[in-house]
């Protein structure tokens, strides 16, 4: 899949490599082994590893570089990101997909509108959560970034810039500028903490005396998509990095004396089965959007779905082909929406209504609040209007509010149908 996938850190790959090498050998990687000394004197020198270096009297015996910098993109690298994405097996195209239409829309606000929040699918399994939105990535829009920032920094907007930009801007120099797509991020459930949050670069440590911040899963998520499947059996130290970073934007790294901290701002979407438990209500709260997914009784359908997968498995490219007008089109729908949704408004009155069913619901916060505006003005959007009306609200805030109702966390989450309830009591 289009997606960028990631299961353990290679900093401690290395450093397993390292621990393992003895060191009597006289390979090069030993010969970098000079953080450990041993005895021995000869002429003014010392011998630390295989290596002799000189001494000065009244000095250290050994100096490290230590420098806060962060691991850039070479223009061979982001070459080979290219040819490594021409290489991966096709994705299922999104119109392709039968019935959902729940999910598909709430993942289409999201795009439209990241500040949503991201979206919480939950349903059957077998019933395509992760294919659906893993196909969302050929609809995904692009993006101006720094190129070689591996932060994906915003050259104007500083709320998503590393500090490094920041710094560069301050003095004046002028940063190269590119257009690349937003990028999706897998979370995988057997992900280090240092794999999600970033760590040393051993390799830079032990080559050139510097210590420096290898970017992890957050960093790459910036501006994305992070992507988080199964995400209800997700160890629970992985959940406070998570909340943390959903709740500032920002992922701070304290690591062998490094401090360091990058914007992390990503539309978070994760992906589960409700039978294999439940979400803590903390991280329920970080989804702007709740889908529920069941599975399809009809049997028409049902043969439809089957018999398109089939088509798939037998010639994907075909396939996709045959749905490329349809695919060009929603994305043509999807950028004239974002273009057009700073000039989509939505009355007084219905933000009043809003808020009066989210009180009159006892959903704790102003979150719900806030993401049915979102998801309202975001829908009108993508519908070409420049105006919310109360049916894009009665489209959207089931949505938006249902997860919100969950009290008690061995509650499950209701249906929506109170939520409907009280919109047409309200907006009667």
């Amino acid at each position: 899949m289009a997606s960028v996938l990631g299961t353990c850190s290679t900093s401690a790959a290395r450093t397993a490599t390292f621990a393992c090498t003895p060191f009597s050998s006289r390979s090069s990687i030993s010969a970098v082994f000079s953080f450990f000394p041993s005895s021995g004197q000869s002429q003014g020198r010392k011998f630390y590893g295989q290596i002799r270096l000189p001494v000065k009297k009244g000095r250290s015996q050994f100096h490290v570089a230590i420098s806060n910098v962060a691991t850039e993109i070479s223009p061979a690298q982001e070459q080979a990101q290219k040819l490594a994405e021409d290489s991966q097996r096709p994705v299922y195209p999104f119109p392709a997909i039968v019935g959902q239409d729940e999910m598909k829309l709430c993942l289409l606000l999201n795009v439209i509108d990241p500040k949503i929040g991201g979206v919480m699918i939950m349903g059957d399994r077998g019933t395509g959560k992760s294919t659906t939105v893993r196909s969302l990535v050929d609809l995904l829009p692009e993006i101006q970034v720094i190129s070689g920032d591996p932060f994906n920094s915003d050259p104007d907007d500083q709320e998503v810039m590393s500090a490094e930009v920041r710094d560069k801007l301050r003095k004046g120099e002028q940063l190269p500028v590119s257009f690349t797509k937003i990028n999706m991020v897998d979370l995988p459930l057997g992900a280090t903490e240092d794999r999600v949050c970033g760590t040393i670069d051993i390799e830079k440590a032990l080559t050139e005396g510097v210590k420096a911040f290898e970017p992890g899963l957050l960093a790459k998520a910036n501006r994305g998509i992070l992507y988080v499947d199964e995400v209800n059996l997700l160890d629970d130290h992985l959940v406070d990095v998570l909340l943390d970073s959903a709740a500032s934007g920002w992922n701070t790294v304290e690591r062998e004396g490094i401090s360091i901290s990058h914007p992390a701002r990503f539309i978070l979407i994760g992906s589960g089965n409700p039978e294999e438990g439940e979400l803590r209500p903390q991280l329920l709260d970080r989804f702007g959007m709740h889908a529920q997914v069941g599975t399809v009784r009809d049997a028409e359908l049902r043969v439809k779905i089957v018999e398109e997968r089939a088509r798939f498995d037998r010639n994907p490219k075909e396939f996709r082909e045959s749905y490329k007008a349809e695919q060009e089109k929603l994305q043509n729908q999807i950028s004239s929406a974002r273009s057009g949704l700073s000039s989509v408004t939505i009355d007084h009155d219905l933000r009043v209504k809003i808020s009066k069913v989210c009180a009159e619901l006892n959903v704790d916060g102003l979150r719900g609040d806030i993401v049915t505006n979102r998801a309202a003005r975001a829908l009108a959007a993508l519908k070409g209007r420049d105006k919310v009306t109360a049916e894009d609200i009665a489209t959207v805030i089931p949505n938006c509010l249902r997860h919100r109702l969950r009290k008690d966390p061995l509650e499950s989450i209701d249906s929506g149908l109170l939520v409907v309830e009280k919109f047409y009591e309200v907006f009667s």
